[in-house]
C-alpha cells in the first residue's frame, strides 16, 4: 500500500497498513503523547467510573487547548477555539467526505503514515482531482481550529487507554461490521474464499458493532475482525459524544480480510 515517507508513531506505515499487522497486531504509540500527558493518564488510573473519566478527559483538553476560553479573542480566534475535536467527529458522522472528514483522514496520514484512497472520489495519485480536493479540504479544515492534530493525538491515545482498561491485555480484536453500497470503492487484493476477500480500506473508515445497523449503510455488509489498536474512536468513549448509541467505530484502514454477511431479512 502506498504510504508517506515518514510518520509520528513507533511502527512504519507499511507495517500498520498490512494484512499481517491486522492478524498479529502490536501497540501503536503516537510520539510523545503519553509522555507529555502523564498527569492526565495517572489521574484517570484512579477513577473507576468511565463517564467520569470521559469528563476528566474532556475538561483536560478544554484547558490544554483553551477550548473553553474565547472571551477577549478576535472573531477568527473564537471560531478556531470553538471548532474542537468534537466538531470534526460530528462532521465525519454527517459526511466522511466533508472538510472535517478530510482533517481526520489527514491526521491518519500525518501520524500513522497511511494516505487516504478515497475522498469525494477515488484517489488514484497526487495528480488526481480527488487528491487535490482532499488537500484543499484538509487545509481549510485544519486552519479552523487550535492544534487539531494534537487534539486528535490525545483522542486516539485516550481511546486506546479505555479499550485496554475495558477489555484487558488479553483481548486484541473486535468483530465489527461495515455496510457499503459501492464495493468497487475498495481495492480487491485477494479473493480468499466464496465470501472472504482481502480488501484495501480507506485510511479511516466507519464500522459498527451491530450487524443489523450495518445494513442501514449499504446493500453489502462485511464482517471484519478489527485489532483494538486500530480503533481511533468509538461512540461510547465520551459521555457527551454526539455519536453515542450509534454503535460506530472509526478504524484506521489498510489491508483487511473481510467476510460478506448474508442477508437474512
Amino acid at each position: 500500500m502506498p504510504s508517506t515517507a515518514f510518520n509520528l508513531c513507533n511502527l512504519p506505515p507499511w507495517v500498520i497498513a498490512s494484512r499481517q499487522f491486522n492478524e498479529h497486531p502490536q501497540q501503536i504509540r503516537i510520539q510523545g503523547v503519553q509522555e507529555g500527558n502523564r498527569f492526565l493518564f495517572a489521574k484517570l488510573d484512579g477513577i473507576a467510573d468511565r463517564d467520569q473519566r470521559g469528563q476528566v478527559f474532556s475538561d483536560y483538553l478544554s484547558v490544554k487547548f483553551s477550548l473553553h476560553h474565547d472571551q477577549g479573542q478576535t472573531i477568527s480566534a473564537r471560531k478556531s477555539l470553538r471548532n474542537s475535536y468534537l466538531r470534526y467527529l460530528k462532521g465525519w458522522m454527517m459526511d466522511s467526505n466533508s472538510v472535517e472528514g478530510a482533517v481526520l483522514k489527514g491526521w491518519v496520514e500525518s501520524r500513522i503514515g497511511i494516505p487516504p484512497t478515497f475522498h469525494n472520489g477515488r484517489i488514484s495519485g497526487h495528480d488526481s482531482e480527488a487528491h487535490y480536493r482532499y488537500v484543499v479540504d484538509r487545509t481549510n479544515g485544519s486552519r479552523r481550529t487550535n492544534a487539531i492534530n494534537s487534539q486528535l493525538d490525545l483522542l486516539y491515545e485516550y481511546s486506546q487507554y479505555e479499550l485496554r482498561r475495558h477489555y484487558g491485555e488479553g483481548q486484541q480484536f473486535m468483530m465489527l461490521y461495515r455496510g457499503t453500497y459501492d464495493v468497487a470503492e475498495h481495492d480487491l487484493l485477494e479473493q480468499v474464499g466464496k465470501r472472504e476477500q482481502v480488501v484495501r480500506l480507506n485510511n479511516l473508515v466507519s464500522f459498527t458493532d451491530q450487524e443489523e445497523r450495518a445494513w442501514e449503510f449499504g446493500s453489502t455488509v462485511w464482517a471484519c475482525r478489527v485489532p483494538l489498536t486500530k480503533i481511533f474512536f468509538f461512540d461510547e468513549l465520551l459521555p457527551c459524544s454526539i455519536l453515542k448509541g450509534e454503535g460506530e467505530y472509526l478504524v484506521i484502514g489498510g489491508e483487511y480480510l473481510v467476510s460478506r454477511v448474508l442477508c437474512t431479512l
